[in-house]
């Protein structure tokens, strides 16, 4: 049986000998080692080939003889063997290709979960542009891994902040072809809503719908851009009008929910200039956008002229 093993290591000549030496004397093989390293303590973690009969509490047992403390184990299969360096490019490569699966993908590198699951567990933030993403598990974080999440987020917001990216609608109705042409979009308030129109033709709405029963001052803002006119920073704009608008509405926060696999959502956010933590479960993907200190958008049927442009 394979274990991913993580403990922390008295800061002395000879500490992973004596595990070595433990490890040996058990039957049990060390298959692979990262090293962590510390000013007073080094944390290691090790993929361990047990007898099939042990457990968490035998591993911890081992552990504990050559001095480790803090251990945590979990079984684990051969990818645990992966070479380290090459996890990582695979990661960025992925991340680049699609950015909305940046919670998931450095959940995956660091062994951990998007979500929290209920018990004791280290969190590590990561920002993205002004989008923050936490991680969650039970083994604690090292500061080398704390490094590599930043840098990795970096790459990212490096990439995504030099490239043009589209960013359609979170929700869009394929049914549906409100407009054609090259004409420049109007944004009025109507209601509860933001309206993108050309040409007397509404292209785009934003909504923001009443608060949430659970968590009042909580909205959740359902936005739709035409197919026709995705790709033209419609949907960043009318997003950055309907938080100021839920902020006008007395909304401490907005959420937004849509695909996992919606690649434009993460440079949308990161277009408006908002300030946003995104979280994955499953299929879905929501991101919570703080709105109370943004300048309310005043609550009239006013049009103003102008395309959108990142970062408006």
């Amino acid at each position: 049986m394979l274990w991913r093993v993580r403990a922390t290591l008295p800061e002395r000549p000879g500490a992973l000998a004596a595990l070595a030496a433990e490890c040996g004397a058990a039957g049990v093989n060390i298959l692979g080692v990262q090293v962590f390293p510390g000013v007073e303590a080094v944390t290691d973690e090790l993929v361990l080939s047990t007898p099939d009969a042990w457990g968490e509490p035998d591993i911890r047992v081992l552990v504990g003889r050559s001095g480790g403390e803090s251990v945590s184990a979990a079984v684990c299969t051969e990818a645990a063997l992966s070479d380290q360096p090459t996890r990582y490019v695979q990661a960025a490569r992925a991340i680049l290709e699609r950015p909305s699966s940046f919670p998931e993908v450095v959940a995956a590198l660091f062994d951990a979960d998007v979500e929290a699951t209920g018990t004791t567990q280290d969190v590590m933030d990561m920002t993205v542009g002004e989008v923050q993403v936490q991680i969650r598990r039970s083994a604690p974080f090292t500061a080398t891994e704390h490094t590599r999440g930043m840098a990795m987020a970096e790459l990212v917001s490096d990439v995504l902040g030099r490239e043009p990216h589209p960013h359609p609608a979170v929700a869009i109705s394929e049914s549906r072809r409100l407009g054609t042409g090259g004409s420049t979009p109007e944004y009025g308030v109507e209601g509860h809503s933001v309206i993108a129109t050309i040409d007397d033709v509404t292209v785009g709405v934003a909504t923001v719908l009443p608060t949430d029963a659970v968590e009042p001052g909580l909205h959740a803002v359902e936005l739709e851009v035409d197919p026709a006119w995705q790709r033209r920073g419609i949907g960043t704009r009318l997003l950055s009008d309907s938080a100021r608008l839920a902020t006008a509405l007395g909304a401490d926060a907005v959420l937004l929910t849509t695909r996992s696999d919606n690649q434009a959502v993460m440079p949308m956010v990161m277009a408006s200039g908002l300030r946003g933590r995104i979280r994955m479960a499953g299929d879905v993907l929501t991101v919570r956008i703080g709105v109370r200190d943004l300048k309310p958008l005043a609550l009239t049927g006013r049009r103003s002229r102008g395309a959108a442009r990142q970062g408006q």
